[in-house]
């Protein structure tokens, strides 16, 4: 554990377990240096703590990317809980949650991820001022994380010489954002086949859409335009990279990617890959200061050019887009 924890440099780690609210869990936190760090908060019941733990690494990570190309002055940072009480997120277990960002004075802002939504953060609320909770116009954090998916797919359209009426996507996951994304694709006139883990989201969205159902583990088999991965970390595994037969992939399920080797993989296979934290940077839009609706529909909208820009330098130069993204990044932490 100790090892992980130095490899990726991160500032702190805090493995949680309060006996009164049955909170379990662990908070990484991988740089508040720039400014308060932004930890997307995540339930999942039935992992193990050490998986909790691996999650955290990567996903604070790559908030903190996502902040960065947002242009926030915010750091990353990450909160996995786990076991029966994490299901139930009952007052006394978010009251623990809040507890624990009070102890941190401020260092650790709560974001919604997986399994938390923007409801638990507005109960959040009422417990702790540390919250990362936009007020006013501008929209649920996860409509907006939609939104950004929908532009990069746009985006992957006009790189392969299509429309998005035209294209085919396979889409994984169909919580918060990947339900109100199926929805904005589906208005596009976009070809859907969709998996969840939770066959009852994708009935939903197979009655209201039209669209195909396959089973979870084949989603990522699908011969498609587009493969979108809006599901949890670490997806894009070693077998799901060899398994895609797409042109693009699209997503906003934050450190998708099982392993950075991955990425080249997809370069290597003529596989446009979108960074995932380029992709989901559009959720961040709204938390960027100004109560103007436009500008944070204006905000989200850039997450096409951004794409562009990756793309291009990515050809221009022979990397990866992964790689681009991340040099394009260097030196720009915490800049506005």
């Amino acid at each position: 554990m100790l090892e992980r924890f130095a490899e990726r440099g991160h500032e702190e780690i805090l493995v949680l377990q309060d006996r009164s609210t049955g909170l379990r869990g662990v908070v990484a936190i991988h740089d508040s240096g720039v400014g308060p760090a932004l930890a997307a908060t995540r339930v999942h019941p039935g992992t193990t703590m050490d998986d909790a733990l691996d999650e955290a690494l990567r996903l604070s990570e790559a908030v903190g990317l996502e902040a960065a190309v947002a242009g926030l002055a915010r750091g990353g940072a990450a909160a996995v809980f786990v076991g029966p009480a994490a299901a139930e997120k009952s007052r006394p277990f978010l009251a623990g949650y809040g507890r624990v960002l009070d102890r941190l004075e401020g260092r650790v802002l709560a974001l919604a991820d997986m399994g938390f939504d923007s409801r638990d953060l507005t109960v959040l609320a009422r417990m702790t001022k540390h919250v990362a909770h936009r007020r006013g116009p501008g929209g649920d954090v996860a409509e907006l994380t939609a939104l950004g998916v929908l532009e990069g797919i746009r985006a992957a359209a006009e790189r392969l010489e299509s429309s998005l009426d035209e294209l085919h996507v396979a889409l994984q996951g169909l919580g918060q954002v990947g339900y109100r994304l199926a929805r904005l694709l589906a208005a596009e006139g976009v070809r859907l086949t969709v998996a969840d883990v939770d066959d009852g989201r994708a009935e939903r969205v197979r009655d209201e859409l039209g669209a195909k159902v396959v089973e979870a583990g084949a989603i990522a088999g699908v011969e498609a335009d587009v493969f979108s991965p809006n599901a949890g970390s670490g997806g894009l595994d070693e077998a799901a990279v060899d398994a895609l037969r797409c042109r693009a992939v699209v997503g906003s399920a934050r450190a998708v990617l099982a392993d950075a080797r991955h990425a080249e993989t997809l370069h290597a296979r003529g596989i446009l890959y979108a960074p995932d934290f380029v992709v989901a940077a559009g959720g961040l839009a709204g938390l960027v200061g100004d109560e103007d609706e436009m500008a944070v529909q204006e905000r989200v909208a850039d997450v096409g050019v951004r794409l562009e820009n990756v793309w291009a330098r990515s050809r221009a130069e022979g990397m990866s887009p992964q790689q681009a993204a991340e040099r394009m990044l260097e030196g720009r932490k915490g800049a506005p």
